[in-house]
């Protein structure tokens, strides 16, 4: 009997037919062979032989929450809804995360219009069961948009809702998503949870894919501190004395093997040194090394870098470029010289035409169109400022 219930339990998962035989007191092969039965999509489950099962199944456990939940489940299968909640009641009197019982309450509350109970279970599911965020991703904006819902979900967040990163990813897909954590990101400003740079980066970023630019730029602008309004000119932080925060209108840093880009920050630079410095390791490098959104009116521009470089030697053209982003072409690019040299000006005139071009992409990047090693780039390039100012009309 002993080695019976032994093999029983190693088998109620993969095959709980074959555990039932075994033992036929196994609740949780029993669970599980019930719980494949109702999902099969192949066959039509018998509704009552399945409940005559679960019933049977409460004589030896009458504390198993997932045997209520399954007669929950069946009734409501059968139409009769009212009996059923009370089952899904009694699954979570006898455990608060019982799944199947949690799921069909919040969606209950949802129907019924009280979104606060939904928002409040939401959490208790998604606390124990994280992977099951996407099951709900859906509701939400459905949810966010009933005032009791969004306060709500607010109250969860700064809550420290562990959820919190998930919901943002899933809003930043849709142009309502969007809003809704646009609004959720203000109203969480100030607070013990404020807003976090990866989240406003993703919000931002939503924005620049929706070709909403005006938006994106909106906000990143409401996202800086009295300190990086200082560095907000035509370039953000053109001076590169701050660590980039990783959102679009920020500077951008790539991550390629073959160079390394770092920023000599206020704090740590020494005397003439600051600045962003790029190492490149002499190997191949292709696309771009550094790159940053940006708002430029129809007008006449020059944009001027003073540089510092150190036995640089670029096989293909290293060089900034300023192009439309919508509707896509260069609107300029400057090159950046070999050798070796201290805190030498370069500057480029240009213009922006009057046709529609609400947002542009600024980028230093390479000339090589294929990672071969006959160009290698090699040698040290410091940029101690990168700046555009608009020249008179």
């Amino acid at each position: 009997m002993a080695s019976s219930i032994g093999l029983s339990r190693f088998l109620e998962t993969e095959t709980p037919t074959v555990s039932l035989a075994l033992d036929p007191f196994n609740v949780d092969a029993l669970v599980a062979e019930i719980t494949s039965e109702l999902n099969d999509t192949n066959n039509a489950p018998d509704l009552d032989a399945l409940l005559a099962r679960a019933r049977g199944a409460l004589a030896f456990d009458l504390a198993d929450a997932r045997l209520y939940s399954l007669i929950g489940e069946i009734k409501y299968r059968q139409g009769e809804k009212d009996e059923a909640y009370e089952f899904f009641d009694q699954a979570r009197k006898l455990s608060k995360t019982e799944i199947h019982a949690l799921q069909r309450s919040i969606t209950r509350a949802v129907e019924t219009g009280d979104l606060s109970k939904a928002v409040g279970e939401i959490d208790i599911l998604l606390r124990r069961w994280p992977e099951q965020f996407s099951a709900i991703a859906e509701g939400m904006p459905r949810i966010l948009s009933n005032p009791a819902g969004y306060q709500a979900v607010l109250t969860a967040i700064r809550a420290e809702a562990p959820w919190r990163g998930s919901l943002f990813v899933a809003l930043n897909k849709t142009p309502e998503g969007l809003d809704f954590a646009n609004r959720l990101l203000l109203d969480l400003t100030g607070s013990s949870a404020s807003p976090k740079s990866n989240e406003l980066a993703g919000v931002i970023s939503g924005y620049i894919r929706q070709k909403q630019y005006e938006q994106a730029y909106r906000l990143f602008l409401f996202s800086l501190s009295d300190e990086e309004r200082k560095l907000g000119e035509y370039i953000f932080n053109s001076t590169f004395e701050v660590v980039p925060s990783g959102k679009p209108f920020d500077w951008q840093v790539s991550n390629q093997s073959g160079l390394e880009v770092t920023f000599a920050t206020s704090r740590d630079a020494v005397e003439g040194e600051g600045g962003a410095t790029v190492r490149f390791l002499n190997t191949p490098v292709k696309n771009a090394a550094l790159q940053q959104y940006i708002q430029l009116p129809p007008g006449s521009y020059k944009i001027s870098l003073i540089a510092s470089a150190r036995n640089l030697k670029l096989p293909k053209e290293l060089f900034w470029s300023i192009r439309c982003v919508d509707p896509a072409g260069e609107i300029a690019r400057f090159n950046i010289p070999e050798g070796t040299y201290n805190r030498q000006k370069l500057r480029q005139d240009f213009s922006v035409g009057s046709t529609a071009c609400p947002l542009q992409l600024l980028t230093l990047q390479t000339a090589a169109i294929a990672e071969s090693w006959r160009f290698r780039y090699v040698g040290t390039l410091v940029m101690h400022k990168l700046s555009i100012e608009r020249l008179p009309s």
